[in-house]
């Protein structure tokens, strides 16, 4: 088996290639084994090297180095390929996907991903996109998109660009007009934001559905009316908190496998991070499409989950 770590330098705060090096190392070389430490130079580089390793055939073990959209290439190198494994060793600001297991902190450890279990997730697929965790279109998307805009500005922080991406979108517009179809159903209107989740965190503190699970076969929508200025606040909150059930004439919760989202103009979708641009969002799950890797003795089922794999009657 072979190991690989695919490094995004531009994650975090600085490069930490050669912090990763001695780190593997001194993980490795007691166990007499070989590893190989690839750097991306460029965006999107890191999904070419995952790919490049997966059509070795060879069976490879790849460490995505960065943060949620370094995984995120990652994966997407290797969709089709089931002799690759994935997992993220976290240098990102929010590393949100690993989010669902019990303890996230565990996958600092190179030791405990060498002793690692297995499990196969579903994935997002979003027209030629590929995501694990969470997509989401609307509001949330914009304001996410925008923060790398005010971080441009003299003496703006990253917490100073996020309240002003979040005072700009309020002020050009808290909706837009989507077409939803889902589960037999057409929901057209102005919408806040629509979130599509396969896991449960996102953003840095957002945790919309917190029963979604990963590997059950469904998709958990969250469509968001428009709301008025004094409503955002409470309703982006209690969303956040995943207390959507708080607002049924707001927030409308379905459970699915496909869904289409249609745009008057063209909106900006948030895949696992990462930002893509489109008119005609067509959305479905791929079951069991990912080999993902994680330390030994960690759980990611939450406590009501009936363990994975439920498959429920949905309508197509």
């Amino acid at each position: 088996m072979k190991h690989i770590f695919i490094v995004n330098p531009a994650a975090g705060k600085s490069d930490r290639t050669a912090e990763y090096r001695e780190m593997i190392d001194a993980a490795f070389a007691p166990r007499g084994l070989s590893y190989e430490l690839l750097v991306s130079g460029a965006p999107g580089e890191c999904r070419t090297l995952a790919r490049q390793a997966a059509q070795s055939g060879e069976e490879v073990r790849l460490y995505a180095c960065g943060g949620d959209g370094t995984l995120n290439e990652v994966i997407n190198g290797v969709v089709g390929y089931d002799n690759a494994a994935v997992t993220h060793f976290p240098g990102g600001s929010g590393n949100d996907t690993i989010k669902i297991f019990d303890d996230p902190a565990a996958f600092t450890s190179i030791e405990r991903l060498l002793d690692a279990e297995e499990a196969r997730f579903d994935l997002i697929r979003c027209n030629d996109s590929y995501a694990l965790n969470v997509l989401s279109i609307g509001f949330d998307a914009r304001v996410g998109t925008d923060i790398a805009r005010f971080k441009r500005l003299p003496l703006v922080s990253g917490k100073g660009a996020y309240i002003l991406s979040i005072l700009a979108n309020i002020l050009s517009g808290r909706s837009a007009h989507y077409v939803v179809e889902l589960n037999g159903e057409t929901i057209d209107a102005e919408q806040t934001l629509i979130c599509v989740c396969n896991g449960r965190w996102y953003g840095g503190g957002f945790n919309p559905v917190p029963e979604a699970e990963p590997d059950d076969g469904l998709l958990d929508v969250l469509v968001v009316e428009k709301v008025n200025l004094l409503q955002v606040a409470t309703v982006v909150g209690h969303y956040q908190k995943g207390r959507y059930a708080d607002y049924p004439s707001l927030i409308y919760h379905a459970r699915c496998r496909s869904l289409r989202i249609e745009c008057v103009k063209e909106s900006v979708v948030n895949i696992d991070g990462e930002a893509a641009y489109t008119t005609d969002a067509k959305i479905e799950l791929i079951p069991q499409a990912i080999r993902f890797f994680y330390p030994k003795g960690l759980t990611y089922h939450t406590k009501n989950s009936q363990s994975g794999h439920k498959f429920a009657e949905i309508t197509p």
